[in-house]
């Protein structure tokens, strides 16, 4: 269902608008500047690819649909695992939007596994409870509860988010790589498509024409069955239900 207003306010303050020839010569120009971005990002992830690593010999548990299993039964038999720390929390009635709708945007995983990669969640919650939250969610990403030390001892926060990639080589196991913040976030797809659009993020951050329209960043998004809801709560911010602040 559309949440947009059917007879939106006109835009103020339009960028100009130009013939054809001009828009051109604008773009190319613009085009030229991405394309350096792009080959910095390449220079940087080929600096990544090259960063030390650290072997990991600590034992942790998770608990899955079928029963605990340890890190390494966390790769499913493949070379490289990404693990995202999902905020979802014990007795949990206010899931992290920001957290559910970078899930929502992973993709198949069959693509990943292709490059020998697996692809997992981790939250606090107990197993009986992602399950249900996952079904709701309509996701098949394999989901584990983490209760141990798992979560600090690889950066994240008490409850909070983040990204850990790990490789695992001749019976050893390694941490390669964290992010958190904005550092997951351009990894989703909904926020990269918007950044493509006249009107970006709609966020009071970003730095847009006067009179666009923006609200407070982090506060519109929601779990994807709730937009065409008006919730109990719709419009206050609840301290603790936003994970990119």
């Amino acid at each position: 269902m559309s949440t947009s207003p059917k007879n939106p306010e006109p835009l103020k303050a339009l960028p100009p608008v130009v013939s054809q020839a001009e828009w051109l010569k604008n773009h190319e120009e613009l085009i030229a500047r991405e394309k350096a971005h792009t080959r910095a990002s390449d220079a940087l992830a080929a600096e990544r690819r090259r960063q030390p690593m650290v072997l990991v010999t600590k034992k942790y548990v998770f608990a899955g649909e079928k029963g605990e299993v340890g890190l390494r039964e966390l790769f499913e038999g493949r070379r490289q695992l990404i693990v995202y720390h999902h905020m979802l929390k014990p007795a949990d009635d206010s899931p992290c939007p920001g957290c559910c709708m970078f899930t929502d945007m992973v993709g198949h995983l069959a693509h990943l596994n292709a490059r020998d990669t697996t692809f997992v969640l981790v939250s606090r919650a107990p197993v009986d409870e992602i399950i249900p939250f996952k079904q709701r969610m309509g996701w098949d990403i394999p989901w584990y509860s983490t209760s141990d030390s798992f979560n600090p001892d690889f950066m994240i926060e008490e409850g909070g988010h983040g990204l850990n990639i790990f490789l695992q080589d001749s019976g050893n196991i390694y941490h390669t790589y964290f992010s958190t913040g904005r550092g997951v976030e351009h990894l989703g797809s909904v926020w990269t498509f918007l950044d493509l659009t006249p009107l970006g993020r709609q966020e009071k951050w970003e730095n847009s024409p006067a009179g666009w329209p923006q609200t407070e960043p982090y506060e519109w998004w929601k779990l994807h069955d709730q937009y065409h809801k008006k919730l109990p709560d719709e419009g206050e911010k609840k301290e603790g239900s936003h994970c990119c602040e």
